[in-house]
């Protein structure tokens, strides 16, 4: 049985495998704080529709509390370690099943398998509070096994956390002109690509959102990331089928198993 992925923008994928449909990082949002929606329009309501919900990390652009509102009532949530705690907004959505996981932790939905693994990105709430959670990523496991970094640099042992996958949704830029550390750029995501060695990829987090003010200002930085991942995971991992989606587009992966 094919596994179905859609890309709705951003850090949004829909991953439905095994008749379980998993949802990453919902931002249903066409303003959040500074930035604004400049492509594709937001999530349709299908894209609410979902078993489990993964969030990788305390960001607003990752963990929104607003999107989250709109899932339907006992939809699971895995959320990192300690974010109720963090994130106040979080207690409120009582209409959900929330699950606080760290990495090793294993998690049975439907026939699916959600591994959770380690992330290299600041985990802490912004602005800078108190209470920190790790930031993570997730292998969903069932016909295929599939790889959502969240936000993440590249870390030696990723591929040995990680272990096998067939796809792998890298994020490959941001929302700024620049990218601190713990982040994964068009060139890192293809060395990225090149030890976890999938047979597809699909680049996300970029070309969504962008600062209100900043359209003149290094707004190849906006647009290229999808464009310079394809390019150099062409160089670097040749044997890996890249699929660039736009808003709303979706593939069928076979797996390979």
């Amino acid at each position: 049985m094919p596994v179905e992925i859609t890309w709705w923008g951003h850090a949004t994928c829909t991953v439905e495998d095994s008749n379980t449909r998993v949802l990453t990082d919902p931002l249903f949002a066409r303003r959040l704080a500074h930035l604004r929606r400049r492509r594709g329009a937001p999530p349709s309501a299908e894209a609410r529709r979902a078993d489990v919900v993964l969030v990788s990390h305390l960001h607003a652009d990752h963990l929104h509390p607003p999107s989250l509102a709109r899932l339907a009532p006992g939809t699971l949530l895995l959320v990192p370690l300690g974010a109720p705690r963090a994130v106040p907004g979080l207690r409120r959505l009582t209409h959900l099943r929330i699950t606080e996981v760290a990495p090793g932790d294993e998690t049975k939905v439907g026939d699916l398998t959600v591994r959770t693994v380690s992330a290299r990105h600041d985990g802490r709430r912004l602005p800078f509070g108190p209470h920190r959670s790790p930031a993570l990523g997730y292998v969903v496991e069932g016909e295929a096994r599939t790889y959502f970094a969240g936000d993440t640099g590249l870390f030696d042992s990723m591929a040995r956390e990680v272990g096998p996958v067939d796809v792998a949704l890298l994020p490959v830029g941001g929302w700024g002109p620049y990218l601190g550390p713990g982040h994964l750029d068009a060139g890192r995501a293809a060395e990225a690509l090149a030890a976890l060695a999938p047979r597809s990829a699909v680049p996300v987090h970029y070309g969504t959102y962008w600062p209100i003010g900043m359209d003149a200002v290094r707004p190849h930085e906006f647009h290229a990331p999808g464009d310079e991942f394809v390019r150099l995971a062409a160089e670097r991992a040749p044997g890996v089928s890249v699929h660039k989606l736009g808003h709303g587009e979706g593939i069928r992966v076979e797996a390979a198993r």
